[in-house]
């Protein structure tokens, strides 16, 4: 055993006693030792006269081995270790700090909280690695300018409602270019056209007009068949009704291209699951109500960044467009009207009235509206045409004797045989004409 403590030293306090001896022993002078140390002369005299009185100790400094006057309480410590394993074991530092002290009112740093995790073996640090470069994209300058936009399937209920929602759920967001802000988020079981369209509805009545909106080629927004290449009137509904509000599409070629939403995309992953299951949320109705209420005016608060410039660049929704958005974000199929006055679509039988708003013939073209409360409209340029489903297909036949279907219904009236209409008006050239001179 050892008769005097190990003392452990840095090399700074090392090189400090070195000097101090070598000053005591008259070998170099206060100057000289001062040069050394890149020390004042008077801060010198003061480490030297702690060497002579405590030996090597007066170089260490002397709080080395007591505790902190700013150490936490470590009630506060076991009670955060206590919460951290019952209900925060899979959160991440920043979420679980956040958590305690919004819940709890456990005042720690991430870095504590952090510490502690990894003492419960509750986080596992990340290992330093080799680090990509990657060069993000320039930030558009003003809000309103570039809508990212993704769908982002997760179970997002962790399985609490699986029966009536599947193992996983689509998350459709939209992130601001400019500021890095949620400017919509809502829950639905797909990302098909009618989920998508729901979404931007919702979003133009509230916010208005973007100028662009930045997302991938899935087939909802985009078709990928070869001959689009060519063709470029090939659209999807989606495009088609981008292109009626003026609503520029631009498509990214990779993930990383729309990396601002694809990195939202992992943040909710990571805090909106916790955040539902702390809310008790179970339901797609619930969980809107509370991204729209509580979460995403919190997390804009939190995280949102500041645009280069003020502006907001959406445009407001003119009085024709407010009035036609159920008819633009609408699924819109062309269809022919057939010889019986008949217009067939998906296996249903649509007879036209005699009536109309406006003519209509045979063969013409008409357009069939799906909207999204299920109503089935068809239009016949400006004009919905009045109809009545058939319950089953009408027999064939060559063709209808009706000409064409007009604002009145034809009158079955005939002219009498001595009406007008029906005299000859042929001279007999037998007869002299008589003619009067005058």
């Amino acid at each position: 055993m050892f008769k005097n403590p190990l003392i452990t030293m840095t090399p700074k306090e090392a090189k400090r006693y070195d000097v101090m001896c070598k000053l005591i022993a008259k070998k170099i002078d206060g100057t000289e030792a001062a040069k050394s140390l890149n020390l004042s002369v008077r801060q010198v005299k003061r480490i030297k006269a702690k060497v002579k009185k405590k030996k090597i100790k007066g170089v260490i400094h002397g709080n080395r081995g007591k505790p902190s006057n700013r150490q936490t309480d470590k009630k506060t410590i076991t009670e955060a270790r206590k919460q951290l394993k019952k209900i925060y074991h899979d959160f991440n530092p920043l979420l679980a700090q956040e958590k305690l002290l919004e819940i709890h009112k456990i005042v720690l740093s991430k870095e504590t909280v952090r510490q502690l995790m990894i003492a419960e073996k509750l986080w596992i640090p990340r290992k330093k690695g080799v680090v990509k470069k990657f060069f993000w994209r320039e930030r558009k300058d003003n809000y309103g300018e570039m809508q990212q936009f993704d769908g982002s399937y997760h179970n997002w209920f962790e399985g609490r409602n699986e029966k009536e929602l599947g193992t996983e759920q689509c998350l459709l967001v939209a992130v601001d270019d400019a500021n890095g802000t949620i400017t919509g988020a809502q829950f639905e079981t797909n990302e098909g056209v009618d989920a998508v369209f729901r979404f931007w509805r919702e979003y133009l009545k509230a916010r208005g007009l973007p100028i662009s909106i930045y997302l991938d080629r899935f087939s909802t927004y985009k078709v990928n068949h070869k001959n689009a290449v060519d063709n470029k009137e090939l659209m999807t509904q989606f495009e088609r009704a981008m292109r009626q509000l003026d609503i520029r599409v631009i498509h990214a070629g990779t993930p990383q291209a729309k990396g601002r939403v694809e990195k939202m995309n992992g943040t909710l992953q990571r805090r909106l699951v916790k955040e539902l299951r702390l809310a008790k949320i179970n339901t797609i109705t619930e969980a809107n109500t509370f991204l729209k209420e509580t979460f995403i005016p919190k997390f804009n608060k939190q995280f949102q960044v500041v645009a280069k410039k003020p502006n907001d660049l959406h445009r407001d929704l003119t009085d024709k467009q407010r009035n036609n958005l159920d008819k633009i974000f609408s699924i819109q199929t062309e269809r022919r009207v057939n010889n019986d006055y008949t217009v067939r679509f998906k296996n249903n039988y649509f007879q036209l009235n005699k009536i109309q708003p406006t003519t209509v013939c045979k063969k013409d073209r008409v357009i069939i509206e799906e909207h999204l409360d299920g109503e089935i409209k068809i239009a016949c340029g400006n004009k919905y045409l009045t109809f009545v489903k058939l319950p089953e297909r009408p027999k064939k036949v060559i063709d209808v004797k009706l000409i064409a279907l007009t604002k009145q219904a034809p009158s079955e009236w005939k002219p009498p045989e001595n009406h007008p209409w029906r005299k000859e008006f042929l001279i007999n050239k037998k007869q002299p004409v008589k003619m009067a001179i005058n």
